[in-house]
């Protein structure tokens, strides 16, 4: 059983829930979803995490009475090996840590870089990881106290035949392309939206509004991947 930690700060998170879940049924794993709310809750039995999308500030003083931010920041620390999902304002957080802390990928952010509200769009994507044959299964979930429920963004096919990514902007973040040291696995034309670090893959889009389950396949392979859990 693989226990993914999800950082109950903002966003879309049950939408990243449905895709785990999801993923986890295509890869024939089982997965528990682990909702991270205080810095307790972040401990040494949590195999990978996802940090979702959202306001990156308002993320940071939801998280102080209880710790959660220091705490995942503190995971990170403990456990190097471990994989991370990190999407737009997820991305901020792994890119400009609080504190004295390196930041957790080797790329500079700026933050609401593609404008308000009214500039989030959506555009096809090249992403640079494996494609897997999916069995589109819908994973069945009732709405949560607030009505939210998944979302589906269908993906495209370019006229090569290649499946481009569904991607979903929204007040999203941009990555600084001169500042990117780490490996690029995701662009809009000629910007950098996708990053791997290690083990810390940072997007500025939305995933996890889309059918596309991508992202989330390769958090849960890393995991397999890496063999017992460092």
């Amino acid at each position: 059983m693989l226990r993914i930690g999800l950082a109950m700060l903002q966003g879309a998170r049950h939408e990243h829930e449905e895709a785990l879940l999801a993923s986890a049924i295509d890869l024939g794993l089982e997965i528990e979803i682990v909702y991270l709310r205080t810095a307790k809750d972040v401990d040494e039995t949590i195999d990978a995490l996802v940090l979702p999308g959202g306001e990156s500030t308002a993320m940071r003083k939801a998280s102080t009475s209880e710790g959660l931010l220091d705490g995942i920041y503190s995971w990170m620390d403990d456990f190097t090996a471990r994989p991370v999902l990190g999407t737009c304002a997820g991305a901020i957080l792994l890119a400009m840590p609080d504190g004295a802390r390196n930041p957790f990928i080797q790329a500079g952010i700026s933050r609401n870089a593609w404008g308000r509200q009214r500039q989030s769009f959506e555009a096809a994507v090249v992403v640079d990881l494996p494609l897997h044959e999916s069995s589109n299964v819908k994973v069945a979930r009732t709405a949560d106290e607030f009505g939210h429920t998944p979302l589906a963004v269908d993906g495209q096919i370019d006229n090569d035949g290649s499946a481009l990514f569904p991607g979903v902007f929204i007040r999203a973040p941009r990555f600084e392309s001169e500042s990117v040291t780490c490996d690029v696995i995701a662009r809009f034309g000629d910007e950098i939206v996708g990053v791997i670090d290690g083990s810390k893959c940072a997007v500025t889009f939305h995933p996890e509004l889309t059918g596309d389950r991508r992202f989330h396949t390769w958090l849960l392979q890393q995991i397999v991947n890496q063999g017992p859990t460092n």
